[in-house]
C-alpha cells in the first residue's frame, strides 16, 4: 500500500484554477501545452481527488507581488495584459513581449493565480499538513523582469509568506531540470532559507555553479548529461536529505519540475518520473508543513504522468500497473504541435520503468563537496 505523505489528522490539500484550462503562451511556445488541466483530469479520473480535498486558487493582487517585484514591473506586467502589447522600451526594460515571456491573454491574471496559490498553500500549512500547488514553482522571476517563462516569482512569495507568518527556517528544494535563478537572488545570504538545486549543468540560465554558495545559504548541484536515477538516489541520499534534516526547516518548499525526465524537449537529463516521487516522499518526513509546487516540463505525456503520480504520493493513493480506460483517454486525448508519438507506455500507465545506470565520479565529487560544508 503506498503510504500517506502527510501529518495524521492533516490530509492533503490540492489548489488548482480554471484559469489554466485553455490559457496558452502561443501555439509554437514550449507551454502551449496544457499541463494543470489534464494532471486535474487525470487524478480525478481516478478517483484520487474530490471536492474535500480541492481548493480553487485566488488570485494575488498587485500589492501583494512587491514583496519581491519592484512595482513598475508589476504595473508594466498589468498593463501589458490590458493592451495586449508592449512597447520597445518594455519589452528591453522588463523582458515583457520577447519568445520566451511573451504577450498573451493572461499574462498576468495567471502567474498571480499561481501566486495566489502558493500564498494560499502557505496560509493551508499554518498549523501543519502538506499542500500541493502544481501550477507554482515559476523559479526564474527576477525582481524587475520576466525570465524563462515565468512572470512572477511564485516560490519567493510564497516562502516570504511562510517566514512573514513566523516560521523561522524554509527549505527551498529545487529539482527542475533548470536552475532556480530567481529565487537564489531572493535569498542570497538568508539565514531563514537553505536553498538546495539540483539542475542540468551548462544549461540556461547558466547560473548555480558548484561553488556558488550563495552567500552560505545555497547548495548547488550542476549534474550532468544523462543524470540517471542511480545518480539522482546517490544526491537526495548523500546531500539533499542531509543538507534538510540539518537545517531543522519548519516548512520545505520543493519545487518539482518535470524537465528532468528522459522525454522532455528542454533538457538532456534521463530520470524517470520515480526520482521525484521519491523525492517527494522522502522530504514529507522532515518538517511538519510541506508545500509542493510544480515548475518545468514541456511534454504533455510525462508533465501529466509526473505530476499526477506526486499527488497519488502526497495523498496515499495507489498507483495501479496499468491505467483503467477512462484515466488513459485522459492521455490519449492529449496533443502536441511538435508531432510526436507517445508510447504505449505513456498512454496506459503513470509510472516509468527505473532508469538506472552508472553513478559517474564527478557527480559522487559534487555531492562529497557539498556534504561537507554540513
Amino acid at each position: 500500500m503506498a503510504v500517506p505523505c502527510y501529518l495524521p489528522g492533516m490530509e492533503p490539500f490540492f489548489i488548482g484554477s480554471q484559469i489554466y484550462r485553455g490559457s496558452s503562451y502561443g501555439r509554437l511556445h514550449p507551454l502551449s501545452i496544457p499541463r494543470v488541466p489534464t494532471v486535474i483530469d487525470l487524478c480525478r479520473a481516478m478517483g484520487w481527488l474530490d471536492e474535500a480535498r480541492y481548493r480553487t486558487s485566488p488570485r494575488a493582487k498587485p500589492a501583494a507581488l512587491l514583496g519581491f517585484h519592484t512595482p513598475d514591473y508589476v504595473q508594466a506586467l498589468v498593463a501589458a495584459e490590458a493592451a495586449q502589447e508592449v512597447s520597445d522600451a518594455v519589452r528591453l526594460r522588463h523582458g515583457l513581449g520577447d519568445m520566451s515571456n511573451p504577450v498573451f491573454p493572461e499574462m498576468y491574471r495567471r502567474p498571480a493565480t499561481a501566486v495566489g496559490g502558493g500564498l494560499l498553500a502557505a496560509e493551508l500549512v499554518a498549523q501543519g499538513g502538506v499542500v500541493y500547488n502544481p501550477g507554482g514553482g515559476t523559479h526564474h522571476g527576477l525582481p524587475d523582469r520576466a525570465s524563462g517563462f515565468c512572470y512572477l516569482n511564485e516560490p519567493v512569495l510564497t516562502i516570504q509568506r511562510l517566514l512573514a507568518m513566523g516560521l523561522r527556517r524554509v527549505a527551498y528544494v529545487d529539482i527542475d531540470a533548470h536552475h532556480c535563478d530567481g529565487v537564489a537572488v531572493a535569498f542570497d545570504g538568508s539565514d531563514a532559507v537553505r536553498m538546495i538545486s539540483v539542475h542540468e549543468d551548462r544549461r540556461w540560465p547558466f547560473t548555480g555553479a558548484l561553488e556558488d554558495t550563495g552567500g552560505g545559504a545555497a547548495f548547488n548541484l550542476p549534474v550532468p548529461r544523462g543524470f540517471n536515477d542511480s545518480e539522482f538516489a546517490l544526491a537526495l541520499d548523500e546531500m539533499i536529505l542531509p543538507a534538510v534534516a540539518a537545517f531543522a526547516p519548519d516548512a520545505i518548499y520543493l519545487q518539482c519540475g518535470a524537465d528532468a525526465v528522459t522525454e522532455d524537449p528542454l533538457s538532456r537529463l534521463a530520470l524517470s518520473n520515480r526520482s521525484h516521487w521519491r523525492a517527494v516522499r522522502d522530504l514529507s518526513a522532515l518538517a511538519p508543513r510541506l508545500i509542493v509546487a510544480g515548475g518545468g516540463g514541456y511534454n504533455p505525456w510525462t508533465v501529466a504522468r509526473l505530476w499526477s503520480g506526486v499527488w497519488a504520493t502526497l495523498s496515499g493513493q495507489e498507483i495501479p500497473d496499468r491505467l483503467p480506460d477512462i484515466a488513459s483517454a485522459v492521455l490519449r486525448g492529449l496533443g502536441w504541435v511538435r508531432k510526436v508519438q507517445p508510447s504505449e507506455a505513456l498512454l496506459t500507465t503513470l509510472r516509468d520503468a527505473p532508469r538506472d545506470g552508472p553513478v559517474r565520479d564527478e557527480l559522487r565529487r559534487g555531492v562529497a563537496q557539498l556534504r561537507a560544508r554540513l
